[in-house]
């Protein structure tokens, strides 16, 4: 984590006025804590009920009115849409004159930097691109995980210093992404985040197949082990059968897994091909053990018939949306 220099008096923004446009389980959240650093949220945005009961749970008294009027009474707007509504959002708020100049604009997508604001830019807005590093549950919980939370900001350079103000105003740590590099910041956090729910439910489901009770409670210790581990060591910190090319073990689990679990054979064999790769080009897995793994993986993928695994969704951050602005 960068260390961050001290914000300047003359570099923190002035006490704001604050809306959202989509009460999803991103929004509330980011206000509720810009408003414990003394910033006033006046406006919010919904289109689900369940929208409706997290802005009143996380934003009491704070009226629910329509995205337009959100812009109209709020200096600065969060933007917490989903990333595929984003666009459209920004467009049709420019194109009916919402967009108000000098007000501070910030979406919190992670795939987008400040370009996908340029309509709202070209009306006057000051553009910021602040995404939390975080899963959020739409819940109180979240404004005390933004504590030590990295963002990924990018601004232009003018609004850098106040783009970061704000981040360290919620808790966060700001993280400088540059434009051209947001997709591939996104695709990294959705490797290391989402996939991992996938993986964690996945072991659950299997371990409560082979009997054990309490799944969660035998896969915690592991689990946070292999965490800390790996962030602190990277692939040094890779361990099991395919790392020490034990080719006999991973057959046995293709063959248990065919037989109980078909569905998770090819995120097993693809799991398995990419841990192999990496451990062989660290040095961990010798090359005469591998020649006999890569094969078993080899054929049982030729054998299973499965294709590949489908791309995984957006994550649990991400809810249903509606057609004007949708909530994340």
């Amino acid at each position: 984590m960068n260390a961050t220099p001290p914000i300047e008096a003359q570099d923190r923004p002035a006490r704001l006025t604050v809306g959202v446009v989509g009460a999803g389980r991103v929004g509330p959240a980011l206000a509720a804590s810009l408003q414990l650093a003394g910033h006033r949220p006046v406006a919010v945005s919904g289109v689900s009920d369940a929208s409706v009961r997290r802005a009143a749970e996380l934003l009491p008294d704070v009226p629910l009115v329509t995205p337009a009027e959100v812009l109209a009474r709020a200096d600065l707007v969060l933007l917490t849409v989903p990333d595929d509504a984003l666009a459209g959002l920004v467009s049709g708020l420019a194109e009916t004159g919402a967009v108000r100049p000098g007000q501070l604009l910030v979406h919190t997508s992670g795939r987008y930097g400040t370009a996908v604001l340029d309509p709202a830019t070209r009306a006057g807005a000051l553009p910021l691109a602040l995404h939390p590093a975080m899963t959020f549950t739409g819940t109180s919980v979240d404004i005390q995980r933004l504590a030590g939370c990295s963002f990924g900001v990018t601004a232009p350079d003018e609004l850098r210093m106040a783009a970061e103000a704000l981040v360290i105003e919620m808790g966060g740590e700001p993280e400088w992404i540059a434009e051209s590099s947001r997709p591939l910041y996104h695709a990294a956090l959705a490797i290391g985040a989402n996939h991992l729910v996938t993986l964690v439910a996945q072991s659950m489901e299997l371990l409560r197949d082979a009997g054990v009770q309490a799944p969660d409670r035998m896969l915690g210790p592991l689990l946070g082990a292999a965490l800390d581990n790996a962030l602190r060591s990277g692939d040094a910190a890779l361990t099991g059968p395919v790392a020490r090319g034990d080719a006999g073990t991973v057959a046995a689990h293709v063959a248990e897994l065919r037989r109980h679990a078909p569905q998770s054979v090819a995120g097993y064999l693809a799991m398995a091909r990419t841990t192999a790769d990496r451990a062989l080009a660290h040095g961990l897995l010798k090359p005469e053990l591998a020649e006999d793994l890569l094969d078993v993986l080899a054929d049982a993928g030729d054998s299973s018939g499965a294709a590949a695994p489908d791309s995984p969704d957006q994550g649990p951050d991400t809810p249903d949306h509606g057609p004007e602005g949708g909530d994340r």
